[in-house]
């Protein structure tokens, strides 16, 4: 039997979506306005199809007359997702006419649903949250894409009444089992794991996007974390190398990923991490010459001393964007960790000459010193290059505990403060840094945040009263103040592939071995899986009562498991 390309070669499947579609119902109504009857049917799993049938019970009336407030809805679907809306109109008058104009906004919190574009740096940057749809009777209208939880509807026509059989979200994802896992007596920890995990999971589209909201784009530097995360609960998914190869593919030789040269970094981080979990090796061959071409380029870039001198955007990530000295230290490091592990795939692929010339510079460049200047984020990178010993690096991520941690930064800086056996201040900092997200309502981890804004915060899920501050419209810098600040970022899902590493235990030395050292810290047990080529290995451990941890280990055959 022929297939819908082989008969229509117009519809080439080559170009099919590889996401599923999964249909939501609201949760809950957090706000009516004007004059609005039977809401509650709106919360009710309705087919997804128009029908002709319908009766006053079964459909929400919206009507505006003269004079009066304008009727509207604020919806909750009680978690953020990626996609876009689907109204079912069954009913409509105005005017004589039989179509209206309906304001429909998403919003990633309440207030951000409420809030007309334009005001606290509300946008429509990379995906549309605020359009006008023109609805028409009987009929099924879907929004575009983007990233959301809250839904506000307004019937804008001054005379007019319309009646809604049904609003979903459609939630596009990539339909994948979550085969890494984790659970321990601490709830708090296990919502984190899950949490982040999900956040990766929702930013898993067509690409591997920084942000479901915004930039909705691929991310040299975001991908790292992400990826991390991916081989944590999904293990090798094609949509890691097929955002790989865009950055590569869309940047010409001679140029920066994303025009910072940071990102270039990453991308050859990414590659180094990848081959080490799957070692692919015709994978990695088809980077030889764009990534010896990198590499040659990045040796030019260290001066005789052994100075990093990369060329502007010099991004380390956005809180230290003020702090130059801190940007050198961090670049220097993350320079050292490219070109050693940039070398070491060389070295696979039998480039034996920048090889060896990316080993004796980064050897250089160890040699010259850099000063973190107070930053957490350079601190970390500075003891994971193994410039600056971890204890001492240490003493700077943990001042403070959570306060002035980057989100994109916390999978390093946890791992630092891990690497110098600070276990029990990087769980308190996870704790306070992405439990404080949760307890302000968020069910996806956000582009960054600050424990000081919570002080005195409505929760996103809730209209701000009087007398509290908004934590999605009244906070954030840089690039994502007030409303742009995205709260569905891939980059701050670190916490998912640290606990994996750290606590759980589970450290992927080659795709044939893994290390499992379990840190539990002040917990008292944790179980959970992570994937291989060769199937999930699961583990269990618990705290005995001399201080001891019990584990058991159950791993496919044709992996070697080190417990040291």
């Amino acid at each position: 039997m022929a297939k819908i390309g082989e008969k229509f070669s117009v519809l080439n499947s080559q170009r099919r979506d590889p996401r599923t579609r999964m249909y939501v119902t609201p949760q809950k109504v957090l706000m009516t306005q004007g004059d609005v009857s039977n809401v509650a049917s709106l919360l009710r799993d309705k087919p997804n199809q128009i029908t002709l049938e319908g009766t006053l019970e079964d459909t929400c009336v919206l009507r505006n007359a003269p004079d009066s407030p304008h009727a509207a809805v604020l919806l909750d679907f009680g978690i953020e997702f990626s996609g876009s809306v689907r109204l079912f109109t069954w009913g409509v008058r105005s005017s004589g006419k039989d179509r209206a104009d309906v304001l429909v906004r998403t919003g990633e919190s309440a207030m951000e649903a409420l809030t007309t574009l334009g005001e606290k740096n509300a946008l429509n940057d990379h995906a549309i949250r605020d359009r006008v749809l023109n609805l028409g009777r009987i009929s099924e209208t879907e929004t575009t894409e983007t990233g959301f939880r809250f839904l506000y509807i307004e019937l804008l026509d001054e005379e007019a009444e319309i009646e809604f059989q049904a609003t979903q979200g459609v939630c596009k994802f990539l339909d994948l089992d979550y085969i890494g896992t984790f659970e321990s007596d601490n709830a708090k920890l296990n919502q984190i794991w899950n949490t982040a995990a999900y956040t990766t999971h929702m930013n898993m589209q067509e690409y591997l996007l920084d942000g479901i909201k915004r930039d909705r784009l691929v991310w040299g530097g975001d991908l790292h974390v992400e990826m991390h995360t991916i081989m944590a609960v999904f293990g090798e998914v094609d949509i890691v190398s097929r955002s790989l190869d865009l950055l590569r593919n869309t940047t010409p030789t001679g140029n920066w990923i994303n025009g910072i040269s940071t990102y270039s970094l990453w991308w050859i981080l990414e590659h180094y991490d990848w081959y080490r979990h799957y070692g692919d090796r015709n994978y990695l061959n088809e980077q030889r010459t764009y990534m010896r071409f990198l590499l040659e380029s990045l040796l030019t870039y260290v001066d005789e001393n052994g100075k990093e001198i990369l060329p502007e955007w010099r991004f380390l990530d956005w809180p230290n964007s003020d702090n130059p000295e801190a940007i050198h230290a961090g670049l220097q490091a993350l320079m050292v960790m490219a070109l050693e592990r940039g070398g070491e795939l060389m070295e696979i692929l039998e480039e034996h000459e920048i090889a060896v010339r990316c080993k004796s510079t980064s050897e250089k460049m160890r040699a010259c010193k850099a000063s973190p200047n107070g930053s957490k984020t350079a601190a970390a990178f500075l003891a994971l290059s193994g410039m600056e010993d971890a204890k001492a690096m240490n003493k700077i991520i943990a001042q403070g505990g959570a306060k002035k941690f980057s989100a994109f930064s916390s999978l390093y800086l946890l791992t630092a403060m891990a690497e110098a056996g600070n276990i029990d201040g990087a769980i308190k900092c996870l704790l306070d840094y992405y439990g404080g997200m949760l307890d302000m309502g968020a069910t996806t981890f956000w582009e960054d945040f600050s424990v000081d804004w919570t002080k005195n915060a409505a929760r996103i899920d809730e209209i701000t009263p009087n007398g509290k501050e908004d934590i999605h419209g009244d906070f954030g810098e840089y690039c994502y103040k007030n409303f742009r600040r995205s709260l569905c970022h891939g980059w701050s899902s670190g916490p998912c592939p640290w606990i994996s590493k750290y606590i759980l235990g589970v450290e992927v030395l080659s795709p044939r071995v893994v290390r499992v050292v379990p840190n539990l810290g002040k917990l008292k047990r944790v179980q959970g899986s992570y994937p291989t080529p060769y199937g999930p290995i699961r583990v269990a451990h618990s705290l005995r009562e001399d201080g001891t941890v019990g584990s058991q280990i159950i791993a496919p055959s044709e992996l070697t498991v080190i417990r040291k």
